[in-house]
């Protein structure tokens, strides 16, 4: 019973361990994607958010959501997640664009 018990432990460990990773993971590729959409923003919004895209897609994930709120380019991505038998999808969310304030 307690190797049993120990085996449901890992599993749920590992399991979990898979979602905060991929979770991660897409964060990182809202992140790139936001950025490269806005390194377009003087081609439009089109442009970006095709950037935005092609980024996400080289990371895994797909764009779920983009848009542009004043200079900033705003990405949603899903990344599919297999955990056992359980198949699902981490999202990320980014916002990208100029800075607003200059710094110091």
């Amino acid at each position: 019973m307690g190797l049993a018990a120990m085996l449901v432990l890992l599993t749920l460990g590992l399991q979990v361990t898979g979602a905060v990773i991929a979770r991660h993971r897409a964060e990182t590729a809202a992140d790139l994607a936001a950025l490269a959409g806005a390194g377009q923003l003087l081609l439009g919004p089109e442009a970006g958010c095709a950037a935005a895209a092609a980024i996400a897609n080289q990371n895994g994930a797909t764009v779920a959501d983009c848009s542009w709120q004043d200079m900033d380019v705003l990405v949603t991505v899903q990344l599919p997640v297999h955990l056992g038998p359980v198949a699902s999808s981490a999202v990320g969310r980014a916002r990208a664009g100029p800075v607003q304030q200059p710094f110091g």
